[in-house]
């Protein structure tokens, strides 16, 4: 097997983590990665800690676990950071994204010591001023493509524009907004 991207998303419920990750799942798909995208849930409730992962590879995934070492780890919460382990098990060549409007030198003591990449994204604010909404799962989509490089962005948004279309097909301001918000994580996320 090639080399296999690895990807842990740290959220909670009702923040769309697991939606992302699988959009994530769909977009490699679509540019001929193998993929894997699932979620690991605890209690089942609204703002309850969540984790997904995603898979992605050039050759066929024969694994079929959690992810225990990831390259890149998402959190879309920074309340996380002080009551999860978001960085165990993650590769100092990889990085991790938050969602926070701080700088990564602001954040990277709550990190418990990685020495890795450490990248933020204020996706509260681009979320309402695209959506009018707080939605920070589109924003962290934009900024774990543009920090991995998994795939080609051009690629990605267009695959997300087709994706929106069909999935808001009655509500074009969504999609509109929507791939705004991608492109402004894609050009705001700090720390690369």
């Amino acid at each position: 097997m090639g080399k296999v991207v690895e990807i842990r998303w740290h959220g909670r419920g009702g923040q769309g983590a697991k939606t992302a990750s699988l959009l994530l799942a769909d977009a490699a798909f679509n540019t001929g990665k193998y993929i894997q995208g699932f979620p690991e849930y605890g209690p089942e409730r609204m703002g309850a800690p969540i984790t997904a992962y995603n898979r992605i590879s050039d050759d066929k995934l024969t694994i079929h676990s959690n992810i225990y070492e990831p390259d890149y780890v998402v959190v879309v919460d920074d309340t996380l950071l002080t009551s999860v382990d978001v960085t165990s098990g993650l590769k100092e060549d990889g990085a991790i994204i938050v969602n926070t409007p701080k700088s990564p030198d602001e954040i990277r003591p709550l990190l418990k010591g990685y020495k890795g990449k450490v990248c933020t994204i204020d996706a509260r604010t681009i979320s309402i001023e695209t959506l009018g909404r707080y939605f920070p799962n589109t924003p962290m989509l934009g900024a774990v493509v543009k920090v991995s490089k998994i795939m080609d962005e051009k690629e990605f948004l267009d695959d997300m524009v087709e994706s929106f279309k069909h999935k808001f097909a009655n509500k074009p301001e969504v999609v509109e907004g929507n791939i705004k918000a991608l492109e402004r994580s894609m050009q705001e996320v700090k720390g690369l």
